[in-house]
């Protein structure tokens, strides 16, 4: 698989520009943040395996294609920021099972600090979408996916909102097996470590709290 997958539809990339305008306003960041959710759920999950059942229409019979998993997907959030995506997914999604990665960035190092690991206890049947806006350092996506790792999934895809160069590759150093998938790749990081252009702290203006 590739092991990084920018989804350009015009849809996605006409919603992202209005979240990267400093004048919008958290209710509509909010729900933006939601639709383009609800647009990576459907790319990311394009290669679920099908079965076909026989069912009865109003009209005849006929064998139908049904999701073939034994298990439902984990939507996997790592808070706070993926909490937008994780709401969002679970409007298209709403069986799936969700588990939370509690990751806070130290302000002089920039290494994720865990203070939450909960995930269902059988996710070693699952296959887990782990979810965060923005791959910048990279630092916190690897340690969510390297502690997911320890519970076995069946599979990790890793979906954010935005990717900078710097993050794509210390992810990809470290788990080469896990795709990416992003919106948009920016240019670069700046000296405190956010992506530019960007869109400002993501947790900020989801949440009110800038």
């Amino acid at each position: 698989m590739q092991q990084v997958i920018v989804i350009e539809h015009p849809l996605i990339q006409h919603k992202l520009t209005l979240m990267r305008k400093s004048e919008t306003c958290t209710a509509n960041f909010r729900l933006l943040l939601k639709e383009i959710s609800w647009l990576l759920a459907y790319e990311v999950t394009r290669d679920l395996p099908l079965k076909y059942e026989p069912i009865e229409t109003p009209l005849a019979s006929m064998d139908a294609p049904i999701l073939a998993l034994d298990k439902k997907l984990v939507i996997v959030s790592i808070q706070r920021a993926g909490q937008g995506i994780l709401d969002g997914m679970l409007e298209l999604m709403p069986l799936a099972r969700v588990g939370h990665i509690g990751l806070y960035r130290d302000p002089k190092t920039l290494i994720p600090v865990e203070y939450y690991f909960k995930v269902p206890h059988d996710v070693d049947k699952r296959n887990v979408l782990v979810v965060d806006p923005m791959l910048a350092t990279g630092n916190s996506a690897v340690a969510a996916v390297e502690r997911l790792k320890s519970t076995n999934p069946l599979s990790i895809k890793f979906v954010c909102l935005l990717a900078a160069p710097e993050g794509i590759k210390h992810f990809t150093d470290v788990h080469p097996d896990v795709p990416i998938y992003t919106t948009a790749i920016d240019s670069y990081l700046d000296e405190n470590g956010y992506i530019i252009p960007g869109l400002g702290d993501v947790g900020d203006r989801l949440f009110g709290t800038k």
